[in-house]
């Protein structure tokens, strides 16, 4: 396998620390607010990354981290706290907004079958472990004590902008207009380990700790919970390209200076999802759900599939006329499945030979539209029905598609009774209405259905024959 590192800007081959296991770190959510799907777009593509390494023989350990505490809106230790914020906006304390969007943010991954992680952990449950490792920074030399806030200092290191060759913009996240600057830092870029005093005189969490009471600051809370759960050496770690700087880079920083070797050898960014008005974003008052996506009548895996139609390192355009497409093409492939009839013995030989492709496109750079197009492959390949459910299976163990649960209910639902015609008359009518609209989605997929009942069409030039199979 292969993947594209953001830390060495080449795709490399993909060779885990400890032979056939992986350890894999993703970043969670801050939980002041629903997740929109930009931000599931991440999670989608870190679950199929993670599905394939299991798919295709590693044994996987991941770990996701929830940010309830410490995390400004400026991602640089200045502007407002998210967390607060969103207790303000609600009424509520910090923990019951922590609690209720958490909830929220798994049962979104529930709906587009994401899969849970290994390990969850809430930052707030690791303050010992932040306090152990700031204290060792401050032995080291790579941290000091400013204004009561203890700091990292950035110009300890040879190398601080690990991912620079990212865009302006989110290399400027942590430099937004109308934040106010922290004038105890020593350099620009050095970042908050811990917050004792700051303009958050009543901040509703905060702990004991060595330099005063306090709290946090975000950065530290990822690294601290990777070395707990993944060790001193981590394989992968995911997150959306806003996360690249400053979070990663400090996380780098850190976590290398208190271990005292290199970290993380892989890093794997996925990119925005953008909008008419250009990139999805909660600051901007207005982003869609997948509340939203159901509440118009979307299956949220039909936004699975439109994200995997696109390649990760790509930024991708959402539109409801782009979801639509992926509605009608969702529509039509759980409807092709729907069509086999289960007859034959599985051709081993084939399964093979289509499985060896399938990794093919996903070992190299996971790329998912050649996945979906391995999928069509099988569909139309010159086997037997039986096989081709096999290899639906097989694949949708990575794509998480829910073709075979999905093509079932449509059998179930499009069932007419053999000994009438009256129903097959109506179908073909629907179709031929389709095709005059030019709607050729609709019409594949109402002769899809019409196989999958056991009835065979033929469009002649004196109109459409049809007999039973």
């Amino acid at each position: 396998m292969k993947l594209y590192n953001s830390a060495s800007h080449t795709k490399e081959e993909f060779i885990p620390h400890e032979p056939g296991k992986v350890s894999m770190y993703t970043c969670g959510p801050t939980v002041y607010h629903f997740a929109h799907i930009g931000n599931l777009r991440s999670y989608i593509m870190e679950d199929i990354l993670e599905k394939f390494l299991r798919y295709d023989g590693y044994e996987v350990k991941r770990v996701m981290n929830i940010t309830d505490v410490g995390h400004l809106s400026s991602d640089a230790d200045t502007g407002e706290d998210k967390m607060l914020k969103g207790a303000q906006r609600e009424h509520k304390s910090v923990m019951e907004i922590a609690r209720f969007y958490t909830e929220a943010f798994f049962d979104d991954c529930k709906k587009l079958n994401i899969k849970y992680p290994d390990v969850v952990q809430p930052a707030t449950g690791m303050i010992e472990s932040y306090i152990k490792v700031i204290s060792g920074l401050l032995e080291k030399g790579y941290a000091y004590q400013a204004g009561g806030n203890v700091y990292f200092d950035t110009a300890k290191l040879e190398h601080y902008y690990v991912f620079n060759d990212h865009d302006e913009e989110d290399l400027a996240v942590g430099v937004r207009e109308g934040v106010d600057a922290d004038d105890n830092k020593r350099n620009k870029t050095d970042f908050v380990l811990w917050f004792t005093k700051s303009k958050f005189e009543d901040q509703a969490l905060k702990w004991d700790s060595p330099w005063g009471v306090g709290y946090p600051g975000w950065h530290i809370e990822c690294s601290c919970i990777s070395m707990r759960y993944l060790g001193e050496y981590l394989d992968i770690h995911c997150g959306g390209i806003d996360n690249a700087f400053p979070h990663h880079t400090n996380e780098i920083a850190q976590s290398e200076a208190y271990l005292g070797h290199p970290w993380c050898r892989y890093w794997v960014h996925v990119h925005h999802l953008d909008t008419a008005g250009g990139k999805m974003s909660k600051s901007k008052g207005e982003f869609t759900t997948v509340t939203t996506l159901e509440e118009r009548g979307y299956d949220p895996l039909v936004y699975r599939l439109f994200c995997l139609q696109s390649h990760y390192r790509k930024s991708l355009t959402f539109s409801w006329e782009n979801l639509d497409n992926a509605r009608a093409a969702y529509d039509k492939l759980v409807a092709r499945v729907a069509a086999l009839t289960g007859e034959g013995t599985v051709d081993e030989a084939a399964v093979e030979a289509h499985q060896a492709a399938f990794k093919e496109a996903l070992g190299n750079d996971l790329n998912t539209s050649l996945a979906v197009t391995r999928l069509y492959d099988v569909l139309k390949a010159d086997v037997n029905d039986e096989t081709k459910r096999a290899l639906v299976g097989s694949f949708d163990q990575v794509l998480g598609l829910d073709l075979l649960e999905k093509a079932a209910a449509l059998r179930e639902k499009e069932k007419v009774p053999v000994e009438g015609a009256e129903e097959i008359e109506a179908l073909i009518a629907r179709r031929a209405g389709a095709k005059k609209d030019k709607n050729w989605a609709e019409a594949d997929r109402i002769r899809d259905v019409l196989k999958a009942m056991g009835v065979e069409i033929k469009d002649t030039p004196a109109g459409v024959e049809w007999k039973r199979i």
